[in-house]
């Protein structure tokens, strides 16, 4: 991963080299930024190839579009299509192309972007629809398993020794929960779900979800060991929960309407069960299972496929995404059983595989902060591994997934008490989802990661993926940067020695995406851990999205270590549109041998409340101290507030410096300005058993003025000496022996 993941290097004359300007807008790119970007970008160097071209559709619609990309100097490539992307089946030669798109049957190109294809571009090629259904339908079932995956009898001495813990472990939950589940039935869940939401009926959407997978994964453990031990009660037991959740009812509580979470998992869950079971399902019973994953999956289809598939025009649904994904492989496995599932399988497998998830670009990230992340990584887990066996399509090898991977070392890194950024950040990592989908990326920094966690992968998991691991082999472990900038979401991350036992960590964030979805306001937020221990934390808990706290509290950007104003007016937290608009960018990231560098931009972010509203942080490595610097403007007189939040009681040292302390690790956080006093204040009460304290350096300024905030964080409280010179534009600071200047 390079440093700051440069992807524009093509210049973006060459378009005009090839075709003429268009003499209309350029209605490929709409305005309205809930609409899908175009993709290749103007210059893109693209890191798939080929890559997934995407476009706005046309104003007033249109039923088929056709897209020309053009090799400079070559012949142009064509296609017809009935969606608004395009994925070719091959790889692309390296060179610079040019691609454009117009409705079927008109003149009106959209304007001609360049892209290239060159050495870092990683050839990641899906095969056509008929291709991949002639594959899936000649593989013998089980489709969804590898062919490593044999009955336990015939296995040697080196599986056994490498695969008998995790066998044991799964014959104990099995028989555990076949005791201890309760049955499932319509009535367990009586509320009707409408909106607005209340805390009853979100508690019951959790519960629904949370016996749902419960008896999901009873079913498929119980499967598998049918297959590996033939012991008849595992099958009996997979015969009971599989009819438990063929009975409940598609227009109950589990319905899409009502929990889609449930309704995806159930009709995925047969799916695979009757996958596993092939050959000892009865025609009776693979009837009735296979009927409901029918009748599930066309409700999955119709939310999906409204519009002619309104996650083509408008992805930022994690949802509708995570439901696409679960369509590609319902419908890989139904193949050939549920008349519908070659609909399914056309309408969605390849754009599953093609596109990069919606919440980064294509570098790898993922917006709504690293507690989705975890979440998504685990719903990859478990689609993509059987996806890869029955179709041959291996989604850990695309180039996002390496990103992602990169993503997710950099902001969880081994030992990390929490989370990043967005809801959810103030759990606990889950290593065991991190470590699993880290040891199916083949690359060097997956390879360091998943050495250095120890924490044991999910026993199914384990049994159902190929012996040995294919990701594994030859893979030689290297250590990730200890500074990565992901410019797409606006992250940047630096470390003083990423793994290691004292390792500090400090987050920043100015995301394009505002506050949009799980994201909060806080864009120019901060976040600091240093050996294992969070310093500077993100305040409030997350008890569900849209509640009343989530709200006027956790969302909003008091609850953040960044600037408010006037006592607690912060950034645009609501509309969706307004969210993504009003929204912040890391304007500079650069990581150097002496020090780390990133400057956000976060002034659209208040929504034309602020007209300036701009910080620079620097990591000195030397010091070992941070140094953030805000440039605060607006055009009515303020007092502005730079937050900090505590996960133990705060100690105001003086009127400009305060001590945070927690597990044996400090920081020390002063006032170098001499004209912001610190003073604590008090927040809404925080989760049962935990601690948090909350405090803000003030500083007034008049209309039209200036403010600037600059503030020292004293890693261990050291109390280096420290200087300030310049002023205005220029500011030197110079701290224990390591000087810095700000333009």
């Amino acid at each position: 991963m390079s440093s700051d993941r440069k992807l524009f290097v093509v210049a973006a004359a060459l378009s005009s080299l090839l075709w003429p300007a268009s003499s209309r807008a350029d209605w490929a790119q709409s305005s309205d930024p809930l609409v899908v970007r175009t993709n290749p970008t103007d210059g893109e160097q693209a890191l798939q190839n080929p890559p997934t071209f995407t476009w706005a559709a046309y104003p007033g619609a249109a039923g088929r579009y056709e897209i020309q990309i053009v090799p400079k100097g070559g012949a142009p490539l064509g296609a017809t299509v009935d969606r608004t992307w395009y994925l070719p089946a091959k790889a692309l030669a390296r060179g610079d192309y040019t691609w454009r798109v117009r409705p079927a049957g008109s003149n009106d190109w959209s304007t001609a972007r360049a892209f290239s294809i060159t050495g870092k571009s990683t050839a990641f090629e899906v095969p056509d629809n008929a291709a991949l259904r002639a594959r899936i339908l000649g593989k013998a079932r089980p489709r969804s398993l590898p062919p490593s995956f044999a009955p336990y009898a015939g296995w040697n001495a080196a599986k056994k020794h490498a695969l008998d813990p995790y066998l044991s472990r799964l014959v104990n939950v099995v028989k555990l929960q076949a005791g201890a589940l309760p049955d499932l039935s319509d009535d367990r869940w009586p509320l009707v779900i409408k909106a607005p939401l209340t805390a009853a009926m979100a508690a019951q959407q959790r519960e629904i979800a949370h016996r749902i997978d419960e008896a999901s994964q009873q079913l498929e453990g119980a499967a598998v060991l049918w297959r590996l031990k033939k012991d008849p009660a595992h099958l009996q037991e997979a015969f009971k929960r599989g009819d438990q959740l063929a009975a409940l009812s598609p227009d109950g509580p589990t319905s899409h309407a009502n929990q889609d979470q449930a309704t995806r998992q159930i009709a995925l869950s047969l799916a695979k069960a009757a996958d596993l079971l092939a050959g000892d399902l009865d025609a009776g019973r693979k009837a009735r299972w296979l009927k409901i994953v029918g009748v599930r999956g066309a409700a999955m289809f119709q939310d999906l496929a409204a519009d002619g598939g309104r996650l083509d025009q408008h992805p930022f649904d994690s949802h509708g995404n995570t439901l696409l994904a679960y369509m590609a492989l319902m419908s890989t496995l139904a193949l050939g059983d549920v008349p519908d599932a070659q609909k399914w399988f056309d309408f969605a497998f390849r754009d599953v595989a093609g596109a990069h998830e919606p919440w980064s670009g294509p570098e790898g990230g993922y917006a709504n902060g690293t507690a989705y992340a975890e979440y998504a990584a685990g719903y990859m887990l478990a689609l993509w591994d059987p996806i890869r066996q029955a179709t041959g399509v291996d989604m850990y090898a695309k180039p996002w997934t390496l990103g992602f991977m990169d993503f997710l070392i950099e902001f969880v890194p081994p030992g990390a008490p929490v989370h990043a950024f967005g809801d959810g950040s103030e759990t606990r990592p889950d290593f065991r989802v991190l470590r699993a989908f880290a040891k199916r990326v083949a690359s060097p920094h997956a390879a360091w990661y998943a050495d250095r966690l120890t924490a044991n992968e999910d026993a199914l998991s384990v049994l159902e993926a190929p012996y040995p691991m294919p990701a594994a082999a030859g893979r030689r472990p290297v250590k990730p940067p200890d500074a990565a900038g992901f410019r797409s979401i606006g992250w940047v991350a630096m470390h003083s020695d990423i793994g290691a036992r004292a390792d500090m960590a400090f987050y920043f964030k100015s995301s394009p995406y505002g506050s949009f979805s799980h994201s909060h306001g806080d864009q120019n937020g901060l976040l600091l851990t240093v050996a294992g221990e969070a310093l500077l934390v993100k305040a409030g808990w997350y008890d569900w999205y849209g509640s009343p706290r989530w709200t006027d509290w956790y969302h909003q950007t008091r609850s953040q270590n960044a600037v408010t104003f006037d006592g607690g007016k912060g950034q645009v937290v609501t509309g969706y549109r307004e969210q993504l608009q009003h929204n912040g960018s890391i304007v500079e990231f650069a990581p150097r041998p002496d020090y780390d560098y990133a400057e956000g931009d976060a002034t659209p972010a208040y929504g034309g409340q602020l007209t300036q509203a701009r910080r620079q942080v620097v990591y000195l490595h030397g010091a070992k101290a941070i140094v953030v610097r805000d440039k605060l403007s607006a055009k009515a007189a303020h007092t502005y507030e730079f937050n900090v939040h505590a996960p133990s009681i705060m100690q105001v040292e003086s009127p400009s410096s305060v001590k945070i302390a927690s597990g044996g690790q400090s920081v020390c956080l002063r006032d170098l300005n001499g004209n912001a006093s610190f003073a604590k204040w008090k927040g809404p009460s925080p989760k049962k058993g935990v601690t948090e304290d909350h405090g803000a350096f003030y500083l007034k300024a008049e209309g039209g003025a200036q403010a600037e905030f600059l503030v020292l964080l004293d890693v261990g409280c050291k109390r280096p000496d420290v200087s300030v010179g310049g002023n205005g534009q220029r500011r030197t600071v110079k701290v224990g022996g390591q000087a810095f200047e700000f333009n």
